[in-house]
């Protein structure tokens, strides 16, 4: 069993590298973006067909998805990530042991009085 200061740390080293990521993220996209704007300048071209060249939102569009990704599960928005299958766990056992705790409850497999 983890102790709270190993689950601490361990929240803490995946919080660091999500805002790595993201600080990449948006160096190197910004990066790109300026070179592609400049190139697209020096062929002639204007500064408004420049910066809506597709290429250019691709880059940013395709990685955010994978740090979109990244953000949920470090901030544990997964859908059914770890903590939904603990979660989806917990609440099947307590329904159990609500059923086997209630004074009601019968339960009979083939008995053949169908």
């Amino acid at each position: 069993m983890e102790t709270k200061e190993a689950k601490a740390r361990e929240k803490v080293r995946a919080l660091k590298r999500f805002y790595t990521h993201f600080t990449a993220y948006v160096i190197v996209n910004s990066f790109i973006t300026v070179t592609k704007i400049f190139t697209h300048l020096r062929n002639g071209e204007s500064l408004t067909n420049a910066f809506w060249d597709m290429g250019t939102f691709f880059v940013w569009l395709a990685w955010g998805v994978g740090l979109a990704f990244h953000a949920a599960n470090t901030f544990d928005y997964m859908i059914f990530g770890k903590n939904w299958e603990d979660r989806q766990m917990r609440k099947f056992m307590e329904k159990e042991d609500r059923v086997q705790e209630s004074p009601n409850y019968t339960f009979r497999i083939g008995d053949g009085k169908d």
